[in-house]
């Protein structure tokens, strides 16, 4: 599980530290937990994604699933 790896860091830090996570999943066939505010870059590598509002979660499923759902732009804009 990695929280928030990336903040902080300048852009290509921060993609090289994705590419390093994703390095290590796919080579030692691990699961990776990535708990991450940027819901771009965390929907850009994932294959399922949760999305939490106030401590539960609001919408689950494939990446398509979750950028489909009206309830994301509900959570992040509210609106729906």
């Amino acid at each position: 599980m990695v929280d928030e790896p990336t903040l902080g860091l300048a852009p290509k830090v921060a993609a090289e530290v994705v590419q390093l996570l994703q390095k290590l999943r796919d080579e030692h066939e691990i699961t990776v937990i990535f708990v991450e505010a940027n819901v771009q870059l965390a929907l850009s590598v994932a294959s399922r994604a949760y999305v939490l509002e106030s401590g539960r979660v609001a919408v689950s499923g494939s990446v398509e699933q979750v950028r489909a759902s009206p309830e994301l732009r509900s959570v992040f804009l509210g609106t729906v």
